[in-house]
Formats: structure tokens, sequence, C-alpha cells
């Protein structure tokens, strides 16, 4: 079964990059290869955090579309990006988030499997 890891920057990750990126850039580049290498990573991306903040566009139910800048929830939490795992089952999936080597905020989700 497929689950979405969903990392979300927080103020002590965005410390911990400031304080030594090369560290944490190595830190997450062990982690991606042992998950790869155990056949668990079915892949994932980052989001540019630094560059442009997010726009929300939200639909009302009448069609009309409001955009705005800004995430959809405010707050210290900021989505940074996101891998799939590939896992035997939710526990494992959780095991793989607790090894995690940084201090994001992480989010699991079940994938919804295509028939």
């Amino acid at each position: 079964m497929k689950y979405a890891l969903v990392i979300f920057e927080t103020d002590a990750s965005r410390a911990q990059i400031r304080a030594d990126r090369d560290l944490y850039r190595k830190a997450y580049e062990t982690w991606i290869g042992e998950t790869a290498a155990a056949g668990k990573l079915v892949g994932g991306d980052a989001l540019d955090t630094g560059r442009r903040g997010a726009t929300t566009v939200r639909k009302a139910e009448n069609g009309v579309a409001t955009v705005g800048e800004g995430p959809v929830h405010g707050g210290e939490e900021t989505l940074g990006g996101w891998f799939v795992l590939e896992v035997t089952d939710h526990a494992e999936a959780v095991e793989l988030a607790c090894s995690f080597p940084t201090s994001e905020a992480l989010e699991l989700r079940p994938l919804l499997e295509s028939a």
C-alpha cells in the first residue's frame, strides 16, 4: 500500500537549515537513500518555499474563484514537500516517518489506490 508522507517546515526546521544547511541536506539525503535502497520510496518532491509564497484559490458553489496570497491554513507550519512510500501497512509508514532525520512536522495519509 502507498502512503503520502507530507512534510511541513516549522520554525525549528527553518532554524536548523539556517544553522547548517549542508548537515541538514546530508541528513535528508541519507534518509532518502536508505529508504530508496529498502524499496520503500516511490517518489517525492520538495516545494520551493524560499522564492515565492503560496497562492490560494477557493472556488464557491456558484463557480466564482477567489484568489489570495498565502497558504490555505496560516500558522507556523508551511507545506514543504512530500514523499510517496510503498509499505506493507500503516505501522510501517509510521516507523518510516519516525525515522525521518530532521525536525519537520510530518503527516501520513494513505493514498487512494486506482482500480
